[in-house]
């Protein structure tokens, strides 16, 4: 492969693709500005002051193998491939509530005040949030004040446009992404209005119920060619019309729900007993936490949604069909429960029932006491960098090689979601490999014996 070779143009990779160079500021445009995302800020700017480690982000401390064991040729991602640096990033997001990024980050109670968020203080009270498309219907549990208003959808989505719009514009940027850290809109399934772009700005003319307010950030980023991530549950961007939107205007989408704590064991732990082929009885799973996204969560029609987001992983993983007799009758039940005492220190008690030779019983307990917004920040970055990265290869559509960060991956029509962590994670890399132009590591390992040869 030729050394990478960043012009003014483009990035030069022998064999891989071309990539517009990550020159100039990339403004990261948050929805939501409670817990997930004043962590994500404050942690960033924490570590561009050289006060912190991003711990926790692949984009920022993982390394990527290239070529074989014994060329030994091991840099880290950021340094192999072209993304943008944290020093260019620049931060706004909508919030329903009026607070400022240092109030919010207060409020919320994840980071120290005194060490993480007093000394950038002025920093995080420079980041008011601009007024949200917002309605009650679809996150019960919460009020606000700062909300767009607008005669229907369709007019708070221009809205939302000329917020993306006149950021860039102010602030200067080269381009912007954005990624949805806001609570879990109620349950929907996808209908008429979600078929085509035609149906879909009629219903937002009409103020179709099923139009919900992600869908409208969704909407008005593709219409300005920003990549769009979702972090929550909801359904956003995985209809045919966002779909087939991001295709033909060539701008990267993908989601859904940050994968962070209990599901992540939960990405773990199945593939390892699918591994070795041990049965599976029963999985029961619940959590408790605090903060507003479990106040939200504490909404049957919310939860509904996350429930959805966090039962589907197992069957795609164990893949009953092909293995009735170990997984053909798991019983699988999710509970979460808002107490506030536990703020956003939550914590997930998992109940696992396999069994092995003979069918002989054993139990799993796990008890992983997370701190939610610690586990999803470093992914907000990842995703931020990794989506503007795609944009600049000309990347437009699902991106599926990002699965690695979401508790629903996203996929193209005809396959099925890559549940387990460790296939997401060769997949991540090997199209950062494919990119550059490098070879795909396959583990094979067969070239370094003799009898390879014969």
């Amino acid at each position: 492969m030729m050394a990478r070779e960043q012009t003014n143009t483009a990035v030069m990779t022998g064999g891989g693709r071309e990539i517009a160079p990550a020159t100039g500021k990339l403004g990261v445009m948050l929805v939501g500005l409670g817990a997930v995302s004043t962590t994500f800020i404050a942690g960033v700017e924490n570590v561009r002051q050289g006060r912190a480690l991003p711990i926790g982000s692949l984009s920022q401390m993982a390394t990527i193998r290239l070529g074989k064991r014994t060329e030994k040729r091991a840099p880290k991602i950021k340094e192999f491939v072209p993304l943008a640096e944290l020093k260019d990033l620049v931060f706004a997001a909508w919030d329903p509530i009026p607070d400022d990024a240092y109030t919010a980050a207060v409020k919320a109670g994840v980071l120290d005040r005194h060490e993480h968020l007093d000394p950038i203080k002025g920093f995080l009270q420079g980041i008011k949030p601009l007024p949200a498309v917002f309605d009650q219907y679809y996150v019960k549990r919460l009020q606000g004040s700062n909300v767009k208003r607008g005669k229907n959808k369709r007019e708070l989505a221009e809205q939302l446009r000329e917020d993306m719009r006149a950021f860039k514009k102010n602030e200067r940027l080269d381009r912007i992404v954005i990624v949805w850290c806001a609570s879990t809109e109620v349950f929907l399934v996808p209908g008429p209005a979600h078929q085509s772009l035609e149906a879909f700005e009629k219903a937002m003319e009409q103020n179709d119920q099923s139009i919900a307010p992600s869908m409208l950030y969704a909407y008005a980023a593709l219409m300005e060619n920003v990549p769009f991530a979702n972090g929550a549950p909801n359904l956003t961007v995985d209809l045919p019309v966002m779909e087939r939107l991001a295709e033909e205007r060539h701008v990267p989408i993908g989601g859904k729900d940050f994968k962070t704590g209990q599901t992540m064991m939960k990405s773990v732990l199945a593939p390892a007993f699918k591994a070795r082929m041990l049965g599976l009885s029963g999985w029961y799973s619940t959590n408790i936490l605090g903060n507003r996204d479990g106040e939200v969560l504490d909404d049957p029609e919310s939860f509904k949604t996350k429930e959805e987001s966090k039962l589907g992983l197992l069957e795609h993983i164990l893949q009953p069909d092909l293995y009735p007799e170990l997984y053909g009758k798991v019983y699988h039940k999710v509970r979460i429960n808002y107490y506030p005492p536990r703020g956003d220190n939550k914590e997930g008690w998992d109940n696992i029932d396999i069994f092995g030779w003979l069918g002989y019983p054993m139990q799993i307990k796990v008890d992983f006491l997370c701190r939610d917004s610690i586990l999803a920040a470093p992914i907000v970055l990842d995703l931020a960098l990794f989506f503007d990265l795609a944009g600049r290869a000309g990347l437009s559509g699902i991106q599926e090689w990002l699965s690695f960060y979401f508790k629903s991956p996203q996929f193209a029509p005809g396959l099925y979601a890559e549940h387990d962590l460790f296939i997401q994670q060769t997949k991540l890399k090997n199209t950062l490999r494919w990119m550059m132009g490098e070879e795909q590591i396959t583990h094979l390992g067969i070239e370094y014996y003799e009898y390879a040869e014969k």
